[in-house]
């Protein structure tokens, strides 16, 4: 064993019989442990967030739309979605078209801001055919008049297979004063969940109702796509708007759900320093752990530099017996953080049972579980600041053991 290690073991055994200098330094390993293991448990929850959001949600939405300008819809649609298609970022295109309604049934009504019309030759590969049975899309193809509901506008309605809804849809006349609404008697032939507050918001029906409804004259209004990666559609839409040969509109999903997207990464960035702060205030429990250390040992420190010890040797010395404990302390608090990330959902639905409390619910958010997603990079990333901010907590007490006067220092005892 090196000397360094000798004398630094030596120190940290010697100052155990202080008990108020263990206690700081206990703390200080503690505080480390804690900050690293939150640190990394947050960071997983908001990873699982936003996983959660690009496989369930963002597979659901539309990543990207365009919708003509005119009222008759978009002019040769077909033509566009085959030269559109051969984009390699681009997965699906489909036509759509888009009201802003009311669905009533006897005394209960309900706002339905997205009821989409589609064509089910495109709308076989969207990903929304997933989320519904088998039966309810024999239901859909073969009843022209059908309307697949949100399952919270069908929980408001309270309706049920098989029943009629009545549809309302405003009019504006040439003098943009409001007419009397349009109504449409549509049949319910079953219910679509995405989960959170999208289910209160949207309807479908057939592309070719809506558009006679609406006076589509070119059956579409717009275009829907969903690409590779759905953080590429502001660029990807914003190219493919600007180089149609329409008058269109072009939106994508950041400006319609991108609030969702933005709230993690606030929490992310929040949680990041929050709890860099929390090791920080630990570290400084390092930094009075060893400044008491070098005051209880400046007999020991001034004998060893008369015996010829040199300034290196000292400062290795208190580096080495402050980084312990920041060693430690990281050790300990990645360990427990990787392990509760990557058993929190488990642990989560385990409390819920216990306790009859459920921490997401499904009519708020998207996901009616807490999500987690360990990503070993970030995990790295929280040991090295830890062990980093650890290392500089020791840099001014061992500096400060090396200016003690072994004369003046032996001459007081």
């Amino acid at each position: 064993m090196s000397l360094v290690l000798q004398l630094a073991w030596r120190f940290r055994s010697g100052k155990r019989k202080n008990g108020f200098i263990s206690f700081i330094s206990a703390s200080s390993t503690i505080g480390v442990a804690l900050g690293c293991a939150v640190l990394i448990l947050l960071l997983s929850v908001m990873n699982g967030f936003e996983k959660e959001l690009k496989e369930r949600l963002l597979t659901f939405i539309p990543h990207g739309e365009i919708y003509a300008f005119d009222t008759n819809g978009l002019v040769d649609w077909q033509s566009h979605i085959t030269y559109l298609a051969e984009d390699k970022r681009v997965v699906a295109i489909e036509p759509y078209t888009k009201a802003s309604g009311l669905l009533q049934k006897g005394n209960k009504m309900k706002a339905i801001p997205e009821l989409v019309g589609i064509d089910m030759e495109f709308a076989q590969h969207s990903a929304w055919i997933s989320r519904i049975d088998q039966q309810t899309r024999e239901r859909f193809i073969k009843d022209p008049d059908g309307i697949v509901l949100g399952e919270a506008v069908r929980k408001a309605l309270d309706v049920s297979v098989g029943d009629k809804v009545q549809l309302l849809l405003p009019q504006v006349s040439d003098d943009l004063s409001f007419k009397a609404p349009k109504n449409v008697w549509l049949n319910v032939v079953g219910t679509v969940s995405v989960g959170g507050e999208l289910d209160g918001q949207i309807g479908f029906m057939h592309m070719a109702t809506s558009a006679d409804t609406l006076g589509i004259v070119t059956g579409a209004q717009g275009l829907r796509f969903r690409f590779n990666d759905p953080f590429a559609a502001p660029v990807a839409m914003r190219e493919i708007g600007y180089a149609f040969d329409q008058h269109v509109y072009m939106s994508d999903w950041t400006r319609t759900q991108g609030h969702l997207y933005q709230d993690i990464q606030l929490v992310r960035s929040v949680v990041y320093v929050a709890l860099t702060l929390v090791i920080s205030v630990a570290c400084f429990n390092i930094i009075s752990t060893l400044v008491m250390a070098v005051s209880e040992k400046r007999a020991e420190i001034a004998m060893l530099k008369t015996m010829g010890a040199r300034d290196n040797l000292i400062i290795k010395v208190f580096v080495l017996q402050g980084a312990v404990n920041g060693l430690f302390g990281t050790l300990i608090g990645v360990s427990i953080g990787v392990l509760l990330a990557t058993y929190l959902s488990q642990i989560a639905e385990f409390i819920e049972r216990l306790s009859g409390f459920q921490f997401l619910s499904a009519d708020v958010y998207f996901i009616n579980f807490l999500p987690s997603e360990l990503i070993w990079s970030e995990v790295l990333l929280t040991a090295l600041i830890a062990l980093t901010m650890s290392l500089l907590a020791t840099i001014y007490p061992a500096i400060k053991a090396t200016r003690i006067n072994p004369a003046e220092t032996l001459g007081q005892h």
